[in-house]
């Protein structure tokens, strides 16, 4: 069993410390503040925890301030609607007295209803690329010694990039990316988990679809990079313990911020999931021009 999969789950497995009210755990994977990613499955988790029989359609949040890695968060639940077809919570993140995150989340009943889907784009198989923990593992040697162990670090998820970027060799490129990805081991049959599974794993390498046009990279040190809010639909049933297609454009980018768009497809080419995130991308050399 995957470890770093392990401890996940436990993350997701929120206590409840009172009516409407959890408390979430962290893991440190990028750095001191919390990986947007985790917020957003375990604020979801904290919403379908007070919700029968629904899974989520959609949730619309925004990341106010940074998290500490170092403290557990509060996930406090507002019972908004509970509906004949649709459920709406919205769920407040807390840490030291202040909200750093907010998010509405909405359930529905399953139905039966008219029908489409974009297609797929044609890409590699994921057996034919190299893990981005293989890539990553190339470049520590060239980054900071206090980096090293982050670059170097496995993570829950696997993820294959089709076309990797390397941050010390940066060209211009068109907005658009993808990977594959999937959890690190197999998981129970809890269609509700896999969701929470995929909003995090929605978070990763989305905000630097917008930086690809302009050759920057988040490790530089005149980047100032983070994830302003995040929109996820969920439109068919996912498991993320089978390969996932994440594909990846970015239409726009103005005023610092770059807007971001995904659709998430499993193996067989089924549209799973689409996503929105505007990312903060600011460059501090010019700032002080």
């Amino acid at each position: 069993m995957s470890a770093v999969m392990q401890e996940l789950l436990q993350l997701l497995d929120l206590e409840p410390i009172e009516i409407n009210l959890f408390r979430g755990q962290s893991i440190n994977l990028f750095g001191k503040n919390v990986f947007g990613g985790q917020v957003l499955g375990q604020a979801l988790m904290a919403a379908g925890r007070t919700v029968e029989d629904r899974l989520a359609h959609s949730l619309h949040a925004y990341f106010l301030r940074p998290g500490d890695a170092t403290t557990p968060i509060v996930y406090s639940v507002e019972r908004v609607r509970d509906g004949k077809s649709f459920t709406t919570r919205t769920v407040k993140a807390i840490q030291h007295g202040e909200i750093i995150f907010t998010m509405m989340a909405s359930f529905s009943i399953a139905e039966d209803g008219l029908d489409h889907q974009m297609p797929m784009p044609t890409v590699p198989a994921p057996e034919e690329l190299k893990s981005e923990l293989e890539l990553r593992r190339l470049v520590a040697p060239f980054v900071p010694e206090k980096m090293r162990a982050m670059m170097e670090r496995d993570r829950p998820i696997e993820l294959r990039p089709i076309d990797p970027v390397n941050p010390f060799a940066l060209s211009p490129k068109p907005p658009h990316r993808a990977h594959w990805m999937r959890s690190q081991m197999a998981l129970p049959d809890d269609p509700f988990l896999h969701q929470c599974l995929l909003a995090f794993a929605s978070d990763f390498a989305l905000m630097g679809t917008a930086m690809l046009p302009h050759a920057v990279h988040f490790m530089q040190p005149s980047m100032q990079c983070a994830s302003i809010d995040h929109a996820m639909w969920f439109h068919r049933p996912v498991r993320m313990d089978e390969w996932l297609l994440y594909s990846m454009d970015a239409p726009s980018a103005s005023s610092a911020k770059g807007i971001n768009r995904g659709l998430i497809y499993d193996r067989d080419g089924v549209l799973i999931a689409s996503t929105a995130q505007e990312g903060l991308m600011r460059q501090h050399e010019l700032l002080a021009r």
